[in-house]
């Protein structure tokens, strides 16, 4: 039986190969890893139909060997599965950590998100209120290698309905939950990543260096740290 079975779940665009780089290096140490791809192209699909695409890549393994792993918009479908299933723990990695029954939509509201952005960018002199731009704010410490990859595929869609989809959940199950934060993220500074989680989970959350998108820019660092998490 592996160590655990990793089911790793996107942010937007709902793209499994966000992860290809960090599942060879959990499965050379005997856990699955299983990349999720969720249906964020479909106007129709709203967070319970997330919770559903994670529900079946689970399929039949026991839920008490299910580690899930939520990156950034991720974070919303997560509470929905560890309602539905006892899993053995989730992480949340630079993810939009929900309250019961918000929406994604409500939450960059609810959390100041924006406040935090904009002083971010105002003490590494980047312009406040500068055009979103990918380049710098998700792939700043990406290999040229890795970006030029992603290039390719081209840019992933995300339907903007899931955002008014609520996250319909009364309470956080009895899940032990951990929150990983990267360092010099710009898309949700470390800092406010750390705040939220405190005030949301009352959590403490372990850090990594660099961005937004730390399964592409720090693969060997993040998957040595969900292995710990399991004691492989």
């Amino acid at each position: 039986m592996p160590h655990a079975s990793f089911i790793l779940i996107p942010g937007a665009g709902g793209d499994p190969w966000y992860w290809h780089l960090v599942v060879p290096k959990l499965l050379q140490h005997g856990c699955e890893a299983i990349p999720v791809a969720l249906p964020a192209t479909d106007d129709s699909a709203g967070l319970p139909e997330y919770a559903v695409a994670v529900l079946e890549a689970i399929a039949d393994r026991d839920p008490a060997n299910v580690v899930l792993v939520a990156q950034s918009l991720g974070g919303f479908t997560a509470p929905l599965v560890c309602t539905r299933l006892p899993v053995r723990m989730l992480v949340f990695l630079n993810a939009m950590i929900p309250k019961p029954n918000e929406s994604p939509g409500e939450w960059f509201d609810n959390t100041h998100l924006r406040d935090a952005r904009r002083e971010q960018a105002v003490r590494e002199g980047r312009a406040a209120d500068a055009p979103f731009d990918p380049l710098v704010e998700f792939f700043h410490d990406v290999p040229q290698a890795v970006i030029d990859a992603a290039w390719v595929r081209g840019e992933p869609n995300q339907s903007d309905s899931v955002f008014a989809s609520r996250c319909t959940f009364e309470r956080w199950p009895a899940t032990p939950i951990r929150v990983v934060v990267s360092q010099q993220d710009r898309f949700a500074p470390a800092e406010f990543q750390r705040r939220v989680a405190r005030e949301r989970l009352g959590t403490e959350a372990d850090e990594l260096p660099g961005g937004h998108l730390a399964a592409l820019s720090q693969p060997d660092r993040l998957a040595t740290l969900l292995l710990s998490y399991v004691g492989a």
